[in-house]
């Protein structure tokens, strides 16, 4: 059902001022919770190339970028998380919000994340639809919040499709053909398909697959090639979801293993076997995934990575999203260019776990 429930008055930057003592506890929680890993020192690495920050952002007022939609004329629509905020980032790196979302009342706040990031409203995933849309998870914990909200290109926001408050909404894809937006949430296993019509959720897959592992479980998601594919950030594995013809969900198969703190990711090209470039958090690195599982680490801490969440590839330019969310420094919007010639070589490092494809034995 479409929920009448609009945004209140903009919150102000006292929400997200941090004592130092906070800022370090929430990154010990954190780094633990993601088995963070030391950052190769090493730059940027082919097929990737000249990356460049575009907007230098300000983690004081909840400017941590966190997902991203790309506008046709290459500006990028990007979720403020902690600001609970949505705005728009030119190519040459001016800020505009575009939205506020709302907070919660009496104490609410989004599960897990919430509490560690001292802030009640996270906006999450986002997606572009028909006629300038935007569509963004807000993650609350309230049940007359959390859930999609869609962004008309005025700015008025309006919840369309209420989720368990008991959930984290994070990445989304959006099946315009079908007028469904696929939802991962990282706490309670399962893939939402929802309606942007009349606002219908169906719990479109489960299983253990998509579980977190005492922190965070399915996370970016994308369709490509006829399937729904979601990266689970604790597990750190890459996974494959065929759609079948009556639209439901086939059996989970793992792609690919040994990604550690994987959060969002992205396809070079339109067929299954192109090469993925994956953001991983916890060491500020942006790593290629060949087919058959090989990776070669891309973009590192010395290009400017500060715990990368998202990233976009459109023709030959990467965006990449920067949260310093355990850095507590430097929160940006990168890009870079993208050699495609380069992209098809074999990767001249070889750290990654051979594909397997295991199917989901849960019964169904």
């Amino acid at each position: 059902m479409i929920d009448p429930a609009r945004p209140g008055p903009r919150a102000g930057s006292h929400r997200h001022s941090r004592s130092a003592h906070g800022r370090f506890g929430l990154s010990v929680a954190v780094a633990a919770c993601l088995l963070a890993v030391a950052a190769p020192a090493t730059a940027a690495s082919s097929p990737v190339s000249d990356p460049r920050i575009i907007a230098h952002l300000d983690s004081s007022r909840g400017q941590t970028p966190e997902n991203l939609a790309l506008e046709p004329g290459g500006s990028a629509d990007v979720t403020f998380a902690e600001a609970a905020q949505v705005a728009r980032v030119s190519p040459d790196g001016q800020v505009r919000i575009l939205a506020q979302l709302p907070e919660p009342a009496s104490g609410a706040a989004c599960p897990v994340l919430g509490s560690l990031l001292r802030a009640p409203a996270l906006t999450v995933g986002i997606v572009r639809g028909h006629a300038g849309r935007l569509y963004v998870a807000l993650c609350t914990g309230s049940p007359q919040l959390q859930g999609i909200w869609r962004i008309s290109p005025d700015g008025s926001a309006r919840r369309i499709a209420a989720l368990p408050p008991g959930g984290i909404p994070n990445g989304m894809a959006l099946d315009q053909q079908n007028d469904f937006i696929y939802v991962a949430d990282s706490l309670l296993s399962v893939i939402w398909r929802v309606s942007i019509t009349d606002g219908r959720v169906t719990a479109w897959a489960a299983g253990p697959q998509l579980a977190p592992n005492g922190f965070l479980g399915a996370n970016g998601l994308k369709l490509h090639d006829g399937a729904v594919w979601v990266s689970n950030t604790q597990l750190g594995t890459l996974l494959r979801i065929p759609i079948q013809r009556d639209g439901s969900a086939g059996p989970i198969e793992t792609i690919a293993t040994g990604l550690p703190g994987i959060d969002d990711f992205a396809f070079t090209g339109p067929r299954t076997s192109a090469p993925i470039l994956a953001a991983i958090n916890p060491s500020s690195t942006v790593v290629r995934i060949q087919p058959d599982g090989s990776q070669q680490t891309v973009l590192t801490a010395a290009d400017g990575l500060s715990n990368p969440t998202s990233l976009a590839v459109r023709g030959g330019t990467v965006y990449v999203l920067s949260a310093a969310y355990l850095t507590q420094t430097h929160p940006n919007i990168m890009l870079a260019n993208l050699n495609y010639q380069a992209l098809s070589a074999p990767p001249a490092v070889h750290r990654g776990t051979p594909i397997v494809r295991l199917p989901d034995t849960t019964p169904r």
